[in-house]
């Protein structure tokens, strides 16, 4: 099996690596997801090694992409789709709550655009769970259907179809559906500073 140029062994090393800490994934993580092994990662990311095609596919498989989205072949510009069928989906919870990553995970992606689907009576997470977002960062959601509550830093907001919260995603929250029928929203995580 071909290797990948070696001209892009660097490139793809640091778009590998871009990519995995982006999904919050450790080498282990990946590796496991992959069936690459981590030492083989880690030697692929430092660009000391140009992987094969078949090692490049795995990589990719493990990142929820394509093998052509890893490699750059099939971008055009600065414009990036996610089809339906691309959206890299979170664990299933126990607690009713599904939700999708809406935004291509892109090196150095400043916000993620998820959506969330909550039955009757689920949440997000629940008092005090650490928060999940780094510190800075901030969060818009957009009630797309049903009623939710958001809890955030002790406090909490009543939210109805269409109305729009911005709060430092930073700070303990979660979002809850108080009623029997299922509720959506979509949220926008960004990261930066946090105004004074």
């Amino acid at each position: 099996m071909a290797a990948v140029d070696a001209n892009s062994v660097v490139a793809i090393g640091s778009r590998v690596r871009a990519l995995r800490e982006a999904m919050d994934l450790s080498l282990r993580d990946l590796a496991e997801r992959s069936g690459v092994s981590a030492p083989m990662l880690s030697q692929v990311e430092r660009g000391e090694t140009s992987p094969t095609l078949q090692v490049a596919a795995r990589i990719a498989n493990g990142l929820d992409l394509r093998l052509s989205q890893l490699l750059r072949l099939d971008e055009d510009g600065a414009v990036t789709i996610v089809r339906a069928d691309e959206r890299r989906r979170g664990p299933t919870s126990v607690r009713g709550h599904r939700y999708e990553v809406l935004t291509p995970p892109l090196p150095g992606q400043r916000a993620e655009l998820s959506r969330h689907v909550l039955d009757g009576g689920a949440a997000t997470g629940g008092p005090g769970d650490p928060p999940v977002h780094e510190p800075g960062s901030r969060e818009t959601a957009f009630v797309q259907s049903g009623r939710v509550v958001l809890h955030c830093d002790g406090a909490v907001y009543a939210l109805e179809a269409g109305d729009t919260v911005t709060f430092d995603a930073d700070l303990p929250h979660h979002f809850e559906n108080p009623g029997p029928e299922e509720a959506s929203l979509l949220a926008i995580v960004s990261a930066g500073l946090r105004r004074s």
